[in-house]
C-alpha cells in the first residue's frame, strides 16, 4: 500500500532545515545551486543521516521521529535511491540483478524471476536478461538499475541526477521510461536535478533549496511561469527582480530599482512581489531613448556569451540586480558592446508580469 511522503526536520551540522510533502504518484523536483542542501535532504530521507530534529512519515508508517526515538534503518525503509552510477552487481546477469530486490524480501526464486521479467519488459531490457553489467551500454545499465529498484516494491523513490551521466541522445528515452515506470508504481518520488528538461518532462512540483532552506515551492508550471527565487528564474531562463509594491503599483527592489509591469492579480501595497520577463524583451541602448512609458535602467555590461545565433548579454543594474538581454550579433556589433560598457536597458511595461511572492 502506497502513501504520501512527509518530512520536516533539521540537520544542525550543516545548518539544514527543510520540509517536503509528496503524494503517491507525484514527482517533486528538488533543485538549487551546488552545495544548497539537495543531497543532504536525500540522505535524511534514506536514513544515511540522522536528523538533529525531525520526523519522516511514509503513508501511515513513521520512519523517523527524533522526539520518540524512532529511526528505522535504511535497509528497512523500502526507499529506493537511484543515482548517476547504476551500481549493478557485476557478478549477476540482468535478470538476477532485477530479481535481487524481491529475493532479498523473501520472495521465492521462480516468483522473483517472473516479477523481474515483467519489470524488464516495462523498461525495455527484456532481450538483455542474460547479459552481465559489463556488457551493457550506459543507457541499458540505467534502465536495469531502475527496474531493479522498482521490482523491490519500494514505497518511495529518490532519484539523484539519474540522467547526468547518459548521452544526450539516450536521456530523452530514459526520461520517458522513468515517467512510465513511476506512474505504474504509484509511489511518491523526489528528483534531484539541475536540468530544466528533467523538471519539465517529469516533475509535478518543484522545490528550490538554497543554503539549506526551501525558498520556493509549488506546481511546476507555476514556479516556471512566475519564479520567486533567483535560481528558479535562471532555470526557467527568465529575468526577475524581487521587491515590494508601491501605491502606484510599481515594484521597488531593496536597492531602489523601479519596475513597471502588468499584474494579473491584485497586489497589496507593501507586500512582497516579483517581476518576471524574458531576456528577449530587453533592448539595450547607448543613451536614454525617447518614446512611450517603459522601464529604462542604466547598467554596465558584465559579459557576453554566444547562444547559437543570439548573444546573451548580462547587464548589472545595481549591486543586487543583474539581468540578461538576448541580442542579435549585428546589434551587439552596432553598439560595440564589451564587458564594462555603459548601457541603458529598456523593457516595455507590457512585457513584464508582476506576481505576489509565494
Amino acid at each position: 500500500m502506497t502513501g504520501a511522503l512527509t518530512w520536516e526536520g533539521e540537520y544542525a551540522p550543516r545548518d539544514h532545515a527543510t520540509r517536503l510533502h509528496v503524494e503517491p504518484g507525484r514527482i517533486l523536483a528538488l533543485v538549487g545551486p551546488n552545495g544548497a542542501g539537495k543531497s543532504t535532504t536525500l540522505d535524511l530521507l534514506t536514513g544515511l543521516l540522522r536528523p538533529t530534529r525531525g520526523r519522516l512519515d511514509l503513508g501511515d508508517d513513521v520512519l523517523c521521529d527524533t522526539a520518540r526515538g524512532i529511526d528505522v534503518p535504511t535497509h528497512r525503509r523500502r526507499v529506493a535511491l537511484l543515482g548517476q552510477d547504476p551500481l549493478l552487481f557485476p557478478h549477476l546477469d540482468v535478470l538476477a540483478n532485477i530479481a535481487f530486490g524481491p529475493r532479498s524480501q523473501g520472495v521465492p526464486g521462480r516468483e522473483a524471476r517472473t516479477h523481474a521479467r515483467g519489470w524488464a519488459e516495462r523498461v525495455d531490457v527484456a532481450e538483455l536478461l542474460r547479459r552481465r553489467p559489463a556488457q551493457l551500454s550506459g543507457g541499458q545499465a540505467a534502465r536495469v538499475a531502475l527496474a531493479r529498484a522498482l521490482a523491490g516494491a519500494p514505497r518511495a523513490v529518490l532519484l539523484d541526477e539519474p540522467f547526468a551521466a547518459l548521452d544526450v541522445d539516450v536521456a530523452p528515452a530514459m526520461r520517458r521510461i522513468v515517467a512510465d515506470a513511476l506512474a505504474a508504481s504509484d509511489v511518491p518520488a523526489v528528483l534531484v536535478t539541475h536540468d530544466l528538461l528533467d523538471v519539465v518532462a517529469l516533475a509535478d512540483e518543484v522545490a528550490v533549496v538554497e543554503n539549506g532552506r526551501i525558498v520556493e515551492s509549488g506546481a511546476t508550471v507555476e514556479v516556471l511561469r512566475a519564479p520567486v527565487s533567483a535560481f528558479a528564474a535562471a532555470l526557467a531562463g527568465v529575468d526577475h527582480a524581487r521587491g515590494t509594491v508601491r501605491e502606484d503599483g510599481i515594484l521597488r527592489t531593496p536597492a531602489g530599482l523601479l519596475v513597471r509591469g502588468v499584474s494579473e492579480e491584485p497586489l497589496t501595497v507593501g507586500a512582497a512581489a516579483v517581476a518576471v520577463w524574458s531576456p528577449a524583451a530587453v533592448a539595450l541602448y547607448a543613451s536614454v531613448p525617447s518614446g512611450s512609458p517603459r522601464n529604462v535602467w542604466p547598467g554596465v555590461v558584465r559579459d557576453l556569451a554566444d547562444r547559437g545565433g543570439v548573444v546573451r548579454v548580462r547587464v548589472a543594474l545595481d549591486r543586487e540586480t543583474t539581468i540578461a538581454a538576448d541580442l542579435s550579433p549585428a546589434a551587439v556589433a552596432d553598439l560595440v558592446l564589451a564587458p564594462g560598457s555603459a548601457v541603458q536597458a529598456v523593457v516595455k511595461a507590457q512585457e513584464i508580469r508582476l506576481h505576489a511572492a509565494r
